[in-house]
């Protein structure tokens, strides 16, 4: 009988290297930042609901009472409400995605946003946070900055938290992980175990050293975050990862439908590497169509009550900045 008790390595690993937020009062990050300078990134399309509330915070509490936070900058992602115009007013630096990528071929996807504001960020270390949080804290920024401020010997830090699952009659205190549970864990657990210790693989909220950053390809969709753990574990290894627990996350929930076509780029993210490493056959291309069903509709087929709907999930990347660092423009605040 196989022993089914955690790997040790793992084991060690995630007590090693797994610490709280509370852990990391700004007051005492201050004094070990040193002559470091920070950049916290949101990337944002169309979240004109929330990015204001994350921007204030950021500057009142670790810009303008703490000096921690050096520079916070909103990539406008293509957003056709207010985002820009709002996250400004909040005190944000606002850059254009497609200004930051002139030049460049065009790509879509958070993941291209992120390279962008890498691009962008003049930080020796950089924090990602997602625009669409509600009840911002501004733990979820020191806590993400404290092992890399204190530990030369840390390069990347993710956050992990409870993610409640609000429907219209409960509350699932650990609900809003689905993709992650289904597709995301198996997937690394199989193929990359060394990772089998993140809490929260797919989380939108980690940090890392900007030169390290910068030398590792940005997928252009929702397999970024995968392809991004995998491509560190490979550069740095494991033991220059961390992970710390934020807490609680809430954010807006995507449908089943969406997050089928989240799964598949997650799927095709990790074909590429195990591409990379010889485990699959190279030079051979999965199909990037995936084909869903919906109900009601103007086209729903005879017999199956549903409409066939088809989307493109296909993946691209944007090589490391490191190696486009001469053709990406400088800094360009976007447009009021």
């Amino acid at each position: 009988m196989r022993d089914t008790t955690v790997s040790p390595v793992v084991e060690a690993w995630a007590t090693y290297r797994t610490t709280s937020a509370a852990d990391w009062p700004a007051r005492r990050l201050l004094r070990a930042k040193g002559g470091s300078r920070v950049s916290v990134v949101l990337p944002a399309r169309n979240e004109e609901a929330t990015v204001g509330a994350i921007v204030s915070t950021i500057r009142e509490h670790l810009m303008d009472r703490v000096a921690l936070v050096d520079e916070l900058i909103v990539v406008d992602s293509r957003s056709t409400d207010r985002t820009a115009q709002v996250a400004r007013a909040a005190g944000a630096e606002v850059v254009s995605q497609d200004e930051m990528t002139r030049g460049l071929p065009q790509l879509t996807g958070k993941g291209d946003a992120l390279w962008a504001g890498l691009a962008a960020a003049e930080g020796d270390v950089v924090a990602f946070i997602d625009a669409d949080l509600r009840e911002f804290r501004p733990h979820f920024v020191s806590g993400l900055l404290g092992p890399l401020l204190t530990d030369p010997s840390v390069d990347f830090v993710k956050g992990f938290y409870h993610r409640p699952l609000v429907g219209t009659a409960s509350v699932e205190p650990d609900g809003g992980g689905r993709v992650t549970e289904l597709m995301a864990r198996p997937l690394l657990n199989l193929f990359w175990p060394e990772l089998a210790g993140f809490v929260q693989p797919l989380a939108g909220e980690y940090a890392g050293r900007r030169d390290v950053l910068s030398r590792v390809p940005f997928v252009s969709g929702y397999g970024v975050e995968t392809a991004m753990l995998i491509d560190l574990l490979e550069l740095v290894g494991l033991d220059a990862l961390a992970q710390v627990d934020l807490g609680e996350r809430k954010h807006r929930h995507q449908d089943t439908a969406a997050l089928g076509r989240m799964s598949a780029q997650i799927m095709l993210t990790a074909w590429s590497r195990l591409q990379r490493r010889g485990w699959a056959a190279p030079g051979a291309t999965p199909e990037a169509l995936l084909t869903q069903f919906r109900r009601g509709g103007s086209d729903t087929l005879p017999n199956l009550d549903r409409e066939i709907v088809v989307s493109d999930v296909s993946i691209e990347e944007r090589p490391p900045l490191a190696e486009l660092r001469h053709r990406v423009p400088r800094r360009r605040v976007a447009a009021a």
